[in-house]
């Protein structure tokens, strides 16, 4: 039997979402313009009627580009090696991959658990915690961590918490960047409470807490006796042009959850890095908390190669001077299109936030920058703002295209909105 060529023209494929996927889905494709998206390079998407888009999206998973070569080389090894493995012998590109990501982590993370997407490494967490005694769970305000049953329990948001109450209990919610809320929860269960964190708020709309918030949180958690996660799953390895959001005050977590770029762009996988401590009872256990393809050799591969593109190519210096660049021209250009409608342009490293005064801006300047060939993200936790989360291989040129169809967009809808 011979399969037909699928059909992938725009209405063929709009059809299959609407019946088989999803009609809100649908929906939003049609909402950005209704593109096909079939091949993507470096910073570069590639749509079915050959129009080239400027990938600043991705949700952060891109800090490498598309089809990093180191990545693939990696990868394409492996894909024709051994690219799925039994999970009864040992295997070594688990190992390696394990070894090279403890080699950048900040110090005293040493234990690794693989997953496949950032919510599982949140539900690993979770479950770290239990075993540690710590029931009582403590999220910020706003904060994302997904949206898996127990990962959702942390993610500060009533719209995507509502339809699935009841969620975990004893967990509580405190604004991001203040200390005392913090300390009063802690002081009211000594000994009982887990701690997660984003270094930078993403989904929240870029959130940059005051200096030294980390280390009184870390300080706070010594004290009494509550276990730290830090969520580095959109801020980690480069993203915010250093290798953690940790290493801006120099602290140390008892869990640190990474994904997004961890594959290179190439393939899904995240992890969550421990103490020896805090991963007692899971290094003592195999099968307490086991998934069919944590670790799986393609996968590692990736993790593999993504580091060593982040090595070879000195991409997280290169973000911290590229996201310095492009801060400075976002806030010239919007601000002098918008004015008082933008309340801040902000951002650390390759993640950065445009963020307006009132609703309807940000989501009609992100369809306005597809159709001047920018992809851009909106924030799931705050329809204000605006996302930008390019990749560290932009060259000059993509530079330039940038800002030029970043100010055409504004020029374009700063009549309804700005000056």
């Amino acid at each position: 039997m011979t399969l037909a060529p699928p059909e992938t023209t725009r209405e063929a494929l709009g059809r299959l979402y609407r019946t088989r996927l999803s009609k809100g889905r649908a929906t939003l494709g049609e909402m950005f313009g209704g593109h096909v998206e079939i091949a993507s390079q470096g910073a570069w998407v590639t749509t079915s009627d050959g129009s080239r888009f400027l990938n600043c999206g991705g949700y952060g998973v891109f800090l490498t580009g598309a089809r990093h070569p180191t990545v693939l080389r990696y990868v394409t090894e492996q894909l024709h090696t051994h690219p799925v493995a039994t999970r009864l012998f040992l295997e070594p590109q688990a190992a390696l991959a394990a070894d090279e990501l403890v080699a950048v982590a900040p110090p005293g993370l040493e234990r690794v658990h693989f997953a496949g997407s950032g919510a599982e490494a949140v539900e690993a967490a979770i479950k770290v915690a239990r075993t540690r005694g710590r029931t009582r769970l403590v999220a910020m305000a706003d904060g994302y961590h997904g949206k898996t049953m127990g990962a959702l329990s942390l993610t500060g948001r009533d719209v995507f918490q509502a339809p699935f109450r009841p969620l975990l209990p004893d967990t509580t919610h405190i604004p991001y960047g203040e200390v005392e809320p913090l300390r009063e929860v802690l002081a009211a269960a000594p000994g009982e409470a887990c701690v997660f964190v984003e270094p930078v708020q993403g989904e929240a709309g870029v959130v940059v807490p005051p200096p030294g918030y980390l280390r009184a949180v870390a300080d706070l958690c010594r004290e009494y006796g509550a276990l730290l996660v830090l969520d580095e799953i959109q801020t980690g390895l480069g993203r915010l042009g250093s290798w953690w959001g940790a290493d801006a005050e120099g602290i140390s977590p008892d869990l640190l959850l990474t994904g997004k770029g961890l594959g290179g762009g190439v393939v899904p996988v995240s992890a969550l890095l421990a103490t020896p401590e805090a991963y007692a009872t899971f290094d003592r256990d195999p099968y307490l908390h086991t998934s069919t393809f944590s670790g799986a050799p393609l996968a590692m591969a990736a993790v593999r190669g993504a580091l060593a593109a982040l090595h070879d190519d000195e991409l997280i210096a290169r973000a911290r001077v590229l996201g310095e660049e492009i801060l400075n021209v976002l806030r010239r250009i919007v601000r002098g299109h918008y004015g008082a409608a933008v309340r801040e342009v902000r951002g650390r490293g390759l993640l950065l936030g445009i963020e307006f005064a009132d609703p309807g801006p940000a989501g009609d300047l992100l369809i306005e920058l597809i159709q001047h060939g920018v992809i851009a993200n909106h924030s799931l936790n705050s329809h204000l703002v605006l996302r930008l989360t390019p990749p560290a291989v932009l060259t000059r040129g993509d530079l330039d295209f940038l800002y030029e169809a970043l100010d055409r967009a504004c020029r374009a809808q700063s009549a309804r909105y700005g000056r």
